[in-house]
Parts: structure tokens; sequence; C-alpha cells
């Protein structure tokens, strides 16, 4: 292997708080050479509630202090339960990107917060870690969000063009990219975190596992209408959001089955409204993240753009590891200085590198 490629490991914890996701790829911040072993680690329900407790913070308390303890030592657990796995050894690693875990995004106040301690990773596995990677972006007036854009370009760079990637997390994103590789990027308005809440105050379950509840409901035509005229579909990108800032209220009053299909239909919804800001149309789309295992959303996505839709998997990529992945690939580019952001993909005003290196 050529010694420009690293041997990275990313660390991904996303606004569902479902867990650590862990991937290991070769990459010299610009090509991927390889695809490592991967691993996610469920949260336990009282690290949900103690992460969640700290959701909304704009400066530090006795919650973020307890949460980021948490997120840290979870995220080294994840690392250390990889390696027994995979046979690797953290040491043996030349890099971990570590994305930590947002609990307040206000770029509009020029204000990003994701918590983790790079530096106490860095120390208890004995390798560097780059973290705080929005931070920069957000400083110098861009979103801070959606990071991965620049990663899809790389996974993408031998399929037909233009065609869009989107990640259905607790937000949607999606990432257009051009004939020519140019890029545009932007939060696509709510993913799961409705469908997931709507589940767990209705159902008293965590998620809609395969899209059973919403296939055996009646989609509400009128509310998905009324969803449609909020005004952040119109706003033009760069735009992101925060988990908060799209809820499940608006599904109040149908029947639980009712609710989950409604408000499935108003994610994919979104994401078909997003093709109004693309540059041309895209021959295809494609699906990661945790939506991609809903079959109904899928249904749902292939009705709403009237397009030809595949997921992640479909393609060879591995959807679930793809945003660990993604901050592997982040972590090597912060390393070498190269840009992580860019004025099509988070409004920034120009092309901006960010990341917080420790040693360990």
């Amino acid at each position: 292997m050529a010694s420009s490629f690293l041997r990275a490991l990313g660390l991904m914890s996303g606004t569902s708080v479902d867990g650590v996701d862990v991937a290991l790829i070769e990459t010299d911040g610009e090509r991927v050479a390889s695809f490592g072993p991967t691993l996610t680690l469920a949260y336990p329900d009282e690290a949900r509630r103690i992460i969640r407790a700290a959701f909304g913070a704009t400066a530090e308390t006795d919650a973020t202090r307890a949460a980021e303890r948490l997120v840290t030592e979870l995220h080294i657990e994840a690392v250390r339960a990889w390696a027994a796995e995979s046979g690797i050894a953290p040491e043996k690693l030349d890099l971990v990107g570590f994305h930590g875990q947002t609990i307040t995004h206000q770029p509009d106040r020029r204000f990003t917060w994701q918590i983790g301690n790079g530096a106490a990773l860095a120390q208890a596995l004995g390798v560097r870690v780059v973290s705080d990677l929005r931070s920069a972006d957000v400083a110098a007036g861009g979103q801070g969000a959606p990071l991965v854009p620049v990663y899809h370009a790389a996974l993408a760079a031998d399929l037909p063009r233009p065609l869009a990637v989107v990640n259905v997390g607790g937000v949607g994103n999606v990432t257009w990219i051009g004939a020519d590789g140019s890029l545009l990027a932007f939060d696509t308005g709510p993913g799961n975190a409705p469908i997931d809440d709507w589940c767990a105050r209705r159902a008293g379950q965590r998620y809609d596992r395969d899209g059973a509840l919403a296939a055996a409901g009646k989609v509400d035509r009128g509310r998905v209408l009324r969803f449609a005229e909020h005004r952040f579909f119109a706003k033009l990108p760069p735009k992101s959001l925060d988990r908060g800032d799209f809820n499940d209220g608006w599904a109040e009053g149908l029947s639980v089955v009712d609710g989950a299909a409604t408000l499935t239909r108003g994610t994919a919804r979104a994401i078909a409204l997003a093709s109004k800001h693309f540059p041309a149309p895209v021959v295809q789309w494609v699906i990661c993240g945790g939506g991609a295992r809903n079959p109904t959303l899928l249904r749902a996505i292939a009705e709403e753009t009237n397009s030809k839709v595949v997921t992640a998997a479909d393609l060879g990529w591995d959807g679930d590891a793809l945003e660990a992945q993604a901050f592997a690939f982040l972590a090597v580019r912060s390393l070498r200085g190269l840009p992580l952001t860019f004025p099509g993909t988070t409004g920034a005003p120009r092309p901006m590198t960010g990341g917080r290196l420790s040693k360990p």
C-alpha cells in the first residue's frame, strides 16, 4: 500500500442516539483504497437518557459534563470492542476520526456543539484523534452540515451522474453530485426522528421496524400537504436542521399506524421536495442511513420522487457504516489540510478545512 494511504478509523454517533458506529478505511483523503471491519455498539437506554438530557444546551452544565464523560467512555468501549473483534490493536491505526455527539446545532447563531473529549480518547487508545470537525465551518458562517458530501463524491466517482445520495438518519440530508463532480448538499427535512418519537410515544417501541406500522396505516394526505408547506422546504440551500426542528406533533390525533404512515410519507415528501433545488435532475437516488432499512419509506421515496431509488447496499456500499467511514475520510483530509466543506455544501464562504488534532 502506498505510504500516502492511512489506516483511519471513523466513529459516528448520530442524532438518533442509537449507538456508536465504528468503521475502518484506508484512504489518502481523496480516494478510498480499501474498506475494513465495522462494528456498532448500541447505547443502553440509560445512556440515551443521560445524553438526551444534554440536548439543547448552550453552556456547560452538570448534564453536559455527565453526557460528555459518558460519550467519551462509550466511544473508548466501542473502539476496544471493534479491536477485539477485528484483531487490530488501536495503536496500529494511523488516525481516528471522532465525530462526537451533537447536542445543539444553531448555525444561524454560529454555534454548534459536539460533545466528546478527543484528547481523552487519544490518551486511552494510544492513537492520534481528529475531533471537532464542524466548528470551524460554523464559525466562518457555514451551516456546519452536512459534512459527508465530499466522501459521497469519492464513493460515487465511477457512477452515472448527476445523482443524489440521501442519508436518512434522525434528520435527512442530501448530496447532489453533478456530472462534473460539483457538489450541492443540504438537509432535506425530518428523517427518522419524528417516526422514532411517534413509535416511542404511541407504540412503546424505539422505531418502526421494517416500516411495519406505517405499512399497516393510511396516509392522511391533507396533513402531508400542509406539512409540505413548511417554510424550510422553500428556503434555498445551504440549510441545516437541529433534530428538534421537526417533531411528530403534526400527526397528533391519528391512530398509531396512521400516524406512522403519515410521518413516513412526510419524510419521503421532504426528500422529494429537495429536488427543486438541484441544478439538474438526477438519474437515481441512493438512500443510506437507518432509513434505507425501512421498505415502506423506500417505496414512499420512489413514489414521491417518481425516480429510480436504490440503497447504498445495492451499490455495494456499507450503508450502516457509511457515516463512520466518512469521519475516517474527513480526519485524513483534516490532517492533510484539505477542505472538508465547500460553499455548495454548507454555505461556507470558501472551501474550509477544520478539526482538532489530539495526540496520545
